[in-house]
């Protein structure tokens, strides 16, 4: 088997075994892109009420306000994913490790601003391969990456052997035109 032939056969399946990937890579890829244009992706960010950074809410009291509004998903401080401040906007951002919900929290008054879903967050879980298991996404996703760093390079030598072929085939004509 020639190196063409071998690298043909392998650029194939390979590109088979992993368009799959590449494409749920690519849609989610995209969604998160534009997920600031479309508020079904991910809620707006509020505004909060005016006032100055020493005015703001400590933590406990933001992290106290997500759990009054009574969702299981900020029952407890384990079930917190992270608190984003938003300064300009004076909002904090709480984030749950659950069902992917977002509750906004005024930094100056402690209203709750927005309590909603976040699926942003699920289309980056699944754009990672995080969502589907810890190991495809430490181990899978790699393996992904490096399939596409394969078939582009093979891609290219797929492409090109023709090329340089039927440049010696008329080079060598072209020599033996030139001797006769």
């Amino acid at each position: 088997m020639t190196l063409f032939k071998l690298t043909w056969d392998l650029h194939k399946w390979i590109g088979l075994t992993i368009a799959a990937v590449v494409m749920v890579t690519s849609v989610t890829g995209f969604l998160l892109l534009v997920k600031k244009n479309f508020s079904s992706i991910q809620p707006p960010t509020q505004v909060g009420q005016e006032g100055s950074v020493d005015e703001f809410l400590s933590i406990a009291k933001v992290l106290e306000a997500a759990r009054a509004t009574g969702d299981p998903a900020f029952a407890t401080i384990d079930d917190i994913s992270r608190v984003d401040l938003r300064p300009g906007k004076r909002v904090h951002k709480v984030l749950s490790k659950h069902d992917h919900k977002e509750v906004q929290v005024d930094a100056i008054t402690g209203e709750v601003l927005s309590h909603t879903w976040r699926p942003s967050d699920l289309f980056e879980e699944i754009h990672d391969g995080s969502w589907f298991a810890s190991v495809w996404h430490d181990y899978g996703m790699p393996i992904v990456a490096m399939g596409l760093l394969f078939l582009s390079g093979s891609g290219v030598f797929i492409w090109a052997t023709p090329v340089v072929r039927k440049r010696r085939r008329r080079k060598a004509q072209g020599a033996k035109r030139a001797a006769n």
